[in-house]
């Protein structure tokens, strides 16, 4: 997530207030993770493999039917879509700042957060985490375990240090092969006037990028030296969008495929269906998957698994696609909550995996409503207790600077 999250112009509306509601989605997505149907049983000691409080820190029995559609839907698009649009402004700022001055601002604005959430939001996040594995809730013990994992786990902030190093191999192409990235804003313009054309190509590439990884690596599966983590299957596809943020924002706001009256913008409506039938498609191709290890076979035919990947690719590039439709026709004009929300977001992102895990242990603890209706209490909860944190904070002039 680029920090600079204040619609600047109105050209940056759209985006701003599209990256806006994408951490919103982050957020609605960890709260929906403690009631999910298939989520773990709770670990019975956080050193206990495979670790998967590291992405349910909490689980609580309560569950919420609609958890597996939200969430799975919400998996397939939206960290993309975060890094296209964070390349499209890390386009604008390069132009504007030159790759020296960016790499500084980067360093300040992703890199010392990230060092901060590493070292201290992570642990406070996952605390709730150690105490429902019943352990003795001090913190020294939680201390002594928190080291002995052999593992540092980052929580969201991984993120951060992915976009820090996208942002770090921009520049220097940016500043050392300047014909590269004329090259790039001409072959993004080249198909940016035809979204479909456009989505072809997206889905091509980001088919090439991906498939190879998702063969060699499960969906599962993480990879990590010390608090860097990262999906392992999905770094070259958050790659390829990150690339095609930096084309698109080599073309300018509200030009080509973000042009206001463009025919990606008016044809909304067709993308919206067109994300809806790839979804679908992703979950015909897992049910097929999933019927098929249920035999007892060999499991699925490499053919099938291609299936269920490109259908994840076609999935991520539409649902994309329909998102930026949607906000570049429609969110067009400011408004002063949405300007202070907007202004907060990267805040928000940074500080609310810490207010979702306790208000999920403390649900857990202290309540037996429905899933549904604690997910969408910790979700509210999670979003204005940092979104106030977060302008409290940013009330000190050196957290101000970050954040």
């Amino acid at each position: 997530m680029n920090s600079e999250t204040k619609p600047s112009s109105a050209r940056d509306i759209p985006l701003g207030y599209l990256r806006t509601f994408l951490t919103l989605l982050v957020v609605a997505h960890h709260s929906a993770l403690a009631y999910h149907a298939f989520a773990p049983m709770p670990a019975a000691s956080l050193k206990a493999p495979p670790m998967m409080w590291t992405a349910f820190p909490v689980v609580d029995p309560q569950k919420w039917p609609g958890a597996p559609l939200f969430v799975g839907f919400n998996d397939t698009f939206f960290m993309s879509l975060m890094f296209l649009i964070s390349g499209v402004f890390a386009w604008s700022s390069l132009a504007r700042k030159g790759a020296g001055a960016f790499m500084r601002d980067r360093l300040v604005k992703l890199g010392v957060p990230f060092v901060a959430a590493a070292v201290v939001l992570s642990p406070l996040a996952y605390y709730p985490s150690y105490l429902a594995t019943g352990a003795d809730p001090g913190l020294g013990s939680f201390a002594k375990e928190w080291i002995a994992l052999g593992a540092w786990p980052a929580g969201p902030a991984w993120f951060l240090w992915v976009l820090l190093a996208f942002g770090a191999l921009a520049a220097i192409v940016f500043k050392f092969a300047p014909r590269y990235r004329d090259v790039l804003g001409h072959w993004s313009a080249r198909f940016s006037d035809r979204p479909v054309r456009y989505a072809g190509v997206l889905v091509a590439v980001s088919a090439l990028a991906y498939l190879p990884m998702a063969v060699a690596f499960n969906a599962e599966h993480w990879s990590n030296f010390g608090p860097f983590w990262v999906q392992t299957s999905r770094l070259l596809l958050y790659a390829t969008y990150f690339l095609a943020g930096l084309g698109l924002g080599a073309q300018g706001l509200g030009c080509g495929l973000l042009a206001y009256e463009g025919k990606l913008a008016r044809r909304w409506p067709l993308w919206i269906m067109a994300s809806l039938m790839a979804f679908v498609l992703g979950i015909v191709a897992l049910v097929t998957i999933l019927s098929t290890d249920d035999k007892g076979g060999s499991g699925p035919s490499l053919a099938l698994s291609a299936l269920g990947h490109l259908s994840f690719v076609l999935s991520c590039a539409a649902s994309s696609l329909a998102c930026l439709a949607i906000f570049v026709r429609f969110a067009r004009h400011g408004h002063a909550i949405l300007d202070h929300l907007s202004t907060n977001a990267y805040g928000i992102y940074l500080l609310h995996y810490i207010c979702v895990s306790w208000l999920q242990l403390t649900f857990l603890r202290t309540t037996n409503l429905p899933g549904g209706l604690k997910m969408m209490t910790v979700f509210v909860g999670s979003v204005l207790l940092s979104w106030s944190l977060t302008a409290l904070l940013r009330r000190i002039p050196a957290v101000r600077r970050v954040m």
